[in-house]
């Protein structure tokens, strides 16, 4: 079966309720890639609520991603996590 891959525009919000654990790791470092590059300052990332094998995924590529500079539960809602993305400064001659 040939798979057809589907194109979206990048949001500022990744939903990781629809992954397994084992995607869910690709899908949130392709995000955060995409991010960066299209000079986003912040992102969030559902990952539902409770001690969930993919929020402990979330906070561990997080804490270890080069482009990420801070992250934090969103207020009382611990069901989603707002990354703060570093930014490059641009150099202008």
């Amino acid at each position: 079966m040939d798979e057809d891959i589907i194109k979206i525009e990048l949001e500022d919000e990744l939903d990781l309720h629809h992954f397994s654990p084992k995607d869910a790791k690709v899908v949130l470092l392709e995000f955060i890639e995409i991010a960066a590059q299209k000079g986003k300052k912040q992102i969030r990332i559902v990952h539902g609520k409770g001690i969930s094998t993919i929020k402990t995924i979330v906070h561990k590529e997080l804490a270890r991603n080069s482009k990420v500079l801070s992250f934090h539960d969103d207020g009382a809602n611990w069901g989603a996590t707002i990354a703060v993305l570093k930014h490059k400064l641009s150099t202008r001659n």
